[in-house]
């Protein structure tokens, strides 16, 4: 899948460059330059409106143009995280697969799922151990047996420690 690597379009080519640009300490420097020269330059123009429009002019084209370029590098930076999380739930076997593209279902959908873990977070709460999870389909169910096995494992590792306290006082 991964060989078949197309070459990026101009647009996105130009967008990476365009983000990776002027994201960077030079362009803010730069851009801080350009306002402190157009206000230097402020009593040489007499303060005019021409001069007052210039910067609002350009700084209003660049905020537009910038917009886009910003959008496109947020898209493809939230499609690349939801890609890395679905297959790490796709990879974890307790992971319920129905949360993978999450992303596409209707707010009325998002929030019965936010309750249903509110919920779940709720039974969390009652745990001691920090490790104890749940899965979407099953989360009562596991609640109860992990916490089954949780007590029988605590209570086994008492039982063992005293029997070794009986063994050393013994000898």
């Amino acid at each position: 899948m991964m060989s078949d690597k197309k070459k990026p379009s101009l647009f996105e080519r130009f967008a990476n460059w365009a983000t990776t640009a002027t994201g960077s300490s030079g362009a803010f420097l730069m851009a801080a330059l350009v306002v402190v020269v157009w206000a230097a330059s402020g009593p040489v123009f007499g303060y005019s409106e021409t001069w007052q429009l210039v910067i609002n002019t350009g700084t209003t084209i660049v905020t537009f143009l910038m917009v886009f370029l910003i959008q496109n590098a947020q898209n493809k930076d939230s499609k690349a995280v939801h890609l890395k999380l679905n297959e790490l739930i796709a990879a974890h076997e307790g992971a319920s697969n129905r949360i993978i593209n999450i992303e596409d279902l209707s707010e009325k959908e998002l929030e019965q799922i936010r309750l249903f873990y509110v919920k779940l977070s709720e039974l969390a709460k009652q745990e001691d151990q920090l490790g104890t999870t749940h899965t979407f389909d099953a989360a009562s169910f596991n609640n109860e047996s992990k916490s089954e096995r949780t007590k029988s494992t605590t209570q086994k590792i008492k039982d063992a420690k005293h029997r070794s306290q009986q063994s050393n006082q013994s000898a």
